[in-house]
């Protein structure tokens, strides 16, 4: 494979030709063999930075359809070296946790003040379906639900590495085990605080409004320095 650090950019020669294509719509790459002469590269070099760049999340490689260049996606490269180091150990959610809960509420505010009343809507439908799973017998954890509320709060600030950042951050909250509860009483008090959240967005005390998001955070800290124990369906 050829040496990236080669380039200034420190990009392999594949992922430069991908920065240099103008964004438009349906971006369609030479098969390799085309882009071997054209790029000066062998074929089996090409395939390495093409994986390389299929990891990423800047291609797309199907069947038939061949190879398409994608929009640029924080996330999928935030991902997977996340994911890298819960498999190896060296991944500390409680730090990762941190930085989160300071960029939550770095902009929560300016998220708030973006919301539509639309949006608003949805974010008290979600707390709605959420409190009826964890009263129902047996009880259900909201999985999905606290997902799409922190990214639906933060949607109109428009900042793909923002919003990239919290998508990985939930991902990582999945492989780490936190979407299993220790109990549903747990449950109920994270939304409770969704609850007050949007009550207080509604009449716009976004001051109050943060001070129930980072009360709110503080109980993950307190999850994990134990290990989850029950999973509920």
């Amino acid at each position: 494979m050829a040496d990236p650090s080669s380039s200034k950019s420190g990009l392999s020669e594949f992922l430069r030709y991908l920065a240099e294509i103008p964004e438009r719509g349906d971006q369609r790459i030479p098969p390799l063999n085309e882009l071997s002469h054209q790029l000066g590269l062998s074929v089996a070099t090409l395939r390495e930075q093409l994986e390389v760049a299929r990891i990423l999340g800047v291609v797309e490689v199907k069947p038939k359809a061949g190879i398409r260049k994608l929009p640029y996606d924080f996330r999928p490269a935030l991902f997977t070296s996340l994911a890298y180091a819960v498999e190896s150990g060296a991944f500390s959610f409680q730090m990762f946790s941190d930085l989160r809960k300071h960029l939550e509420t770095a902009y929560f505010v300016e998220a708030a003040q973006l919301l539509t009343p639309a949006d608003i809507e949805n974010l008290s439908d979600l707390v709605r379906s959420a409190q009826e799973k964890i009263s129902r017998v047996p009880g259900q954890v909201p999985v999905s639900e606290h997902r799409k509320f922190h990214l639906l709060m933060y949607k109109n600030l428009n900042n793909p590495y923002l919003s990239g950042f919290f998508e990985a951050y939930w991902e990582v909250y999945r492989i780490a085990g936190l979407e299993i509860y220790p109990d549903l009483n747990y449950a109920e008090r994270v939304w409770q605080f969704h609850a007050r959240i949007i009550e207080q967005i509604k009449i716009g005390n976004y001051s109050q409004g943060l001070k129930y998001l980072v009360e709110h955070m503080e109980l993950v800290n307190q999850r994990v320095k134990e290990p989850p124990r029950l999973s509920f369906e």
